[in-house]
């Protein structure tokens, strides 16, 4: 079994390269200015006090970029009646307007950061203050400021999914209705590595090239070019390592734009390194979704309808992913794991003064899987009847598949009866009741969650993954692939399964997904559809590499190429003892042995059924995770280890959202009020501790490795869970209803507010 990762000892050591651990000759460096308030006209810049400060090149405002286009965002469906996303804009600096605390409105470029930094602080701006909201639902309230003038009610899109006339017969004839309204808040995706950029023009080669931290070089290419106004042919985006992602790292952002606009002009590379305060502030946010959801049952209590009215705030901007994550991200999977003959969903997308919303991991599902599961759960609450058996009523059967869903994906195959069987055996879900009477003899309030997700992994937005399989002198294979790696492990795993076609020592194999050196089209890491997509199509491409080798193999050893066989790495004649190994063909005749190879597989659907239990301290508020189980359906797995690293990283995003995360706007002013982590409470190791983790496997047929994915399963399942748990807890102290994070002091005031 393999102990490691490829990448682990390059990065235990310290030899990982970040951003900011690049730099060009005679770069400058960059300082943004960033507006103070959360909406406002400008009135006037002055920046000539910063353009004689010592060592500043530059200053350039808005007005000096209107060349540049807007940062792209698109949809490719359309709102009820047909109506169209309705795109305001974003500029790399703000341009007349600043629309939220944190908006950059200048870049200053000096022979140094702090030079940069000192002349930022003598630009003299003059703004004339606006309203500024920055809560959806009042945003889209009769008469309230206008983010943008050219977006009316500031709802840029009025969407819906599902056949809402069907659905309201099902209502209409429904034995009884169950409801319930939840808030899936706000978060601030914190990487461990702020974002930075190095940003330089090759005027000889009219090449932009930009060292950034991203999950895919294509797709930043691609949105660079809409605002460049280039080809993405004479565009590199290069990284190495990139530290953690969770789809803020997606997407091109205006600094990165701004930064090739001063390096084009000055004819010197741009280095931008941001800082902590600089994430909470302009990084892209998530979440922020408001669902009032409905049930309708029929009389045995299985579940014949869904309803589903949501209000997504997207913020200040459109991201170019923030739309296509708060429509079809969310309804992909719009009725769960539930034979739902009749669905139905609206979803609106508002803007405020807060900052641009898109993914962060899950991206749109945890939203979906958080409405329903909460749903369910309360309705099993409502019938008196064990949220288990309540589920297992509705659950779609393993012969129905493939399954297609009301808001018309295809569910491809799965075992939803088999995976919570399977949760609640591991959990001892029939001891539950024990265990919450010895917890309540210990002053305890414990409660019990369950989560039965599904959720849909990323199709990607390029036609088309390319891979290249590249051999060197020395018989080193580097695979080039256009997903990033920030912490997944994909130099391992995409080693591991090109490796088992090849038959070569794991350790002679290097991924590379971002260079100046080559060019790829593909899909960005994102949706959890690195392996399934990439990895299929790099295990394709090296049985390509084998097919190849034939004809030389059968040169180098003087025999016909039917009698050659290729077993465990080494291209043999049948019947004889007579070989050479692909390594040894490589030494000699790499060059014709090496792959460009293209491919493309779409979303399949992992599932899992989440359980867990939750003990609360009435006197302090203060939450436990008492025990957590996992059951997932991934399809194959090819490292268990990688697997398991990343559902435990995602159970505890999930717990951090649900005890301790919340991105804090004051109503009045607009200013963030939880910008740092004295104010903003990120999950620590440990705060799901020793879950256990099991496997129900269904392999896909829709890719060659039977693979579904698992970045992001974690996530979804544990934030109903999690929160279904707390919420059980409570309900035994008299607590009717309860949104997250279940802060110590929140829960607290919640039991306060029910004693006599």
């Amino acid at each position: 079994m393999l102990k490691g990762r490829l990448e682990d000892q390059r990065m235990l050591t310290g030899r990982g390269r970040y951003v900011s651990d690049w730099n060009l000759a005679g770069q400058a460096y960059a300082y943004f200015l960033r507006s103070d308030r959360a909406h406002a006209d400008i009135v006037s810049i002055d920046k000539q006090a910063a353009l004689d400060s010592p060592g500043v090149l530059a200053v350039f405002t808005g007005d000096d970029m209107r060349a540049l286009k807007s940062l792209p965002a698109a949809l490719p469906v359309k709102g009820r009646g047909g109506t169209e996303l309705i795109n305001p804009g974003r500029p790399a600096l703000a341009q007349a307007r600043v629309r939220f605390a944190g908006d950059a409105l200048a870049i200053v470029v000096a022979e140094s950061p702090a030079a940069a930094q000192d002349a930022a602080e003598l630009i003299a701006v003059e703004y004339r203050d606006r309203a500024a909201v920055v809560e959806a639902t009042e945003a889209v309230a009769p008469g309230a400021p206008l983010v943008h003038d050219a977006v009316p009610q500031n709802i840029v899109l009025d969407y819906e999914s599902g056949n809402e006339d069907l659905t309201a017969r099902a209502f209409a004839s429904a034995a009884r209705v169950v409801k319930l309204s939840v808030h899936n808040s706000r978060v601030v995706g914190n990487p461990m590595e702020p974002r930075a950029c190095l940003a330089a023009y090759v005027s000889e080669e009219g090449m932009y090239h930009l060292y950034t931290c991203t999950q895919g070089a294509p797709i930043m290419r691609n949105q660079l070019s809409a605002v460049l106004g280039v080809p993405p042919e004479k565009i590199r985006v290069i990284a190495e390592e990139v530290g953690g992602g969770f789809g803020v790292r997606f997407n091109l952002y205006p600094e990165y734009c701004a930064a090739l606009f001063a390096a084009k002009a000055l004819g010197r590379p741009v280095k931008w390194t941001g800082t902590r305060s600089e994430v909470f502030l302009a990084d892209e946010q998530a979440r922020d979704v408001l669902s009032h959801g409905e049930l309708a049952l029929d009389a045995s209590n299985r579940i014949v309808g869904m309803r589903f009215d949501m209000l997504a705030n997207l913020g200040a901007y459109l991201a170019p992913t923030g739309p296509f994550i708060n429509t079809i991200g969310i309804v992909n999977c719009l009725s769960g794991v539930y034979d739902v003959p009749a669905a139905y969903a609206r979803i609106r997308l508002a803007l405020t003064n807060t900052a641009p919303m898109a993914a962060y991991r899950g991206a749109g599902r945890p939203v979906m899987s958080y409405a329903i599961e909460r749903l369910v759960d309360h309705a099993a609450t409502e019938l008196g009847m064990d949220p288990a058996e309540f589920r297992r009523k509705s659950l779609i059967a393993k012969s129905s598949f493939p399954y297609r869903i009301a808001a018309g994906f295809e569910y491809d195959c799965g075992d939803f009866t088999g995976v919570l069987d399977q949760a609640l055996q591991v959990s001892d879900w029939s001891g539950f009741d024990k265990r919450k009477a010895e917890a309540a003899k210990r002053g305890r309030l414990r409660g019990r969650g369950m989560s039965t997700y599904i959720e849909a992994t990323g199709a990607g937005f390029a036609p088309q993954d390319q891979v290249e399989l590249r051999w060197d002198a020395e018989a080193v294979l580097t695979l080039y692939a256009p997903t990033h790696n920030h912490g997944q492990g994909h130099e391992t795993t995409f080693a591991q399964v090109v490796t088992r076609e090849l038959g070569v020592p794991l350790e002679s194999v290097r991924l590379r997904t971002a260079g100046p050196d080559f060019y790829l089209a593909g899909n960005a890491t994102g949706g959890s559809r690195s392996l399934l997509a990439v990895g299929s199509v790099l295990m394709l491409a090296a049985r390509e590499m084998v097919k190849k080798g034939l004809a030389l193999a059968a040169d180098e050893l003087e025999a016909a190429a039917a009698d050659i066989e290729f077993v465990q790495g080494s291209y043999r004649i049948k019947g004889t003892d007579r070989a050479i190994s692909i390594q040894d063909l490589a030494r000699g005749r790499g060059r014709e042995l090496d792959v460009a190879y293209a491919n493309k597989f779409g979303a399949t659907f992992p599932n899992g059924c989440h359980i867990t239990e939750v003990e609360i301290d009435p006197e302090t508020g203060e939450a436990e995770i008492a025990s957590y189980v996992v059951c997932d359906d991934a399809g194959n797995i090819i490292n268990h280890q990688i697997v398991e690293g990343q559902v435990q990283g995602g159970l505890t995003q999930g717990a951090g959202q649900v005890f301790s995360e919340l991105a804090v706007y004051d109503r009045e002013s607009g200013q963030l009020l939880t910008g740092s982590f004295m104010d903003y409470a990120m999950p620590r190791a440990g705060l799901v501790a020793e879950p256990r983790i099991v496997e129900h496997p269904v392999p896909t047929g829709l890719n060659p490795l039977g693979a579904k994915g698992v970045g992001e399963a974690g996530v979804t399942g544990s934030l109903p869970a999690l929160m279904n748990a707390v919420v059980d807890a409570l309900r035994g102290a008299g607590v009717k209803h309860f949104e997250m994070p279940a802060t110590p002091l929140r829960v607290w005031k919640a039991l306060q507010e029910v004693r006599p």
